[in-house]
């Protein structure tokens, strides 16, 4: 039975893999500019942002989230890996995560008739004191996805790459994630563009 989850749990995560991916490439994008992103979101919606694809997204997540704490229930007296418990405790906090970001977003969406986009996710990182909470928020969200692939291509991968061991090739993920995180750091707030949120967006910072 713990293999069947197993799989099912890897086959949601590929799902989840994929608009993750999209959606971090978007905010990569806002290096640019925040119209930049918001264009090309607008792009990345014509594929996502149906009643089909988003079930599938949202069945995927709550499929994600229910077998990731069986699993977590069935190995967590074991004896494993370093990167046995990066994916453990990673998998966690992305639980957390998209609980609170998924029900932040469809509030957003359906109850304020907001446009959830650019200005959407980074009112709470470019006001203070919120961003306190909302920089680690999202900093260790990125970073526990690239340390759960991470830790999943450790075990999956069964050869070298470029002269490097799985283990090695782990790391570099775990490296690329870090740089990445900095780079969509300084694209999303105004420390360095000057990031304006418009004062719609404030409502869900009690503005």
């Amino acid at each position: 039975m713990l293999t069947a989850v197993k799989k099912r749990h890897f086959a949601s995560g590929i799902i989840i893999l994929v608009f993750v991916g999209l959606h971090l490439f978007n905010h990569t994008w806002s290096v640019l500019g925040a119209e930049k992103h918001i264009e090309l979101m607008a792009t990345l919606r014509t594929f996502y942002r149906n009643i089909f694809v988003e079930t599938i997204l949202l069945g995927a997540v709550l499929h994600q989230i229910v077998s990731g704490v069986k699993l977590f229930g069935a190995v967590r007296k074991k004896e494993i890996s370093n990167f046995d418990r990066l994916q453990i405790w990673t998998g966690l906090y992305l639980a957390i995560f998209l609980v609170i970001h998924v029900s932040a977003v469809l509030v957003g969406r359906f109850i304020l008739h907001l446009d959830t986009n650019f200005y959407f996710g980074v009112a709470g990182l470019n006001l203070f004191p919120f961003s306190l909470f909302f920089v680690p928020y999202y900093g260790l969200a990125i970073i526990s996805f690239f340390g759960h692939i991470a830790s999943v291509h450790s075990k999956k991968m069964k050869s070298n790459f470029l002269g490097m061991t799985p283990k090695r090739q782990a790391k570099g993920i775990l490296f690329f994630g870090g740089c990445l995180t900095i780079v969509i750091f300084y694209g999303l707030t105004n420390h360095f563009r000057g990031v304006t949120v418009p004062q719609e967006f404030e409502v869900f910072v009690g503005k």
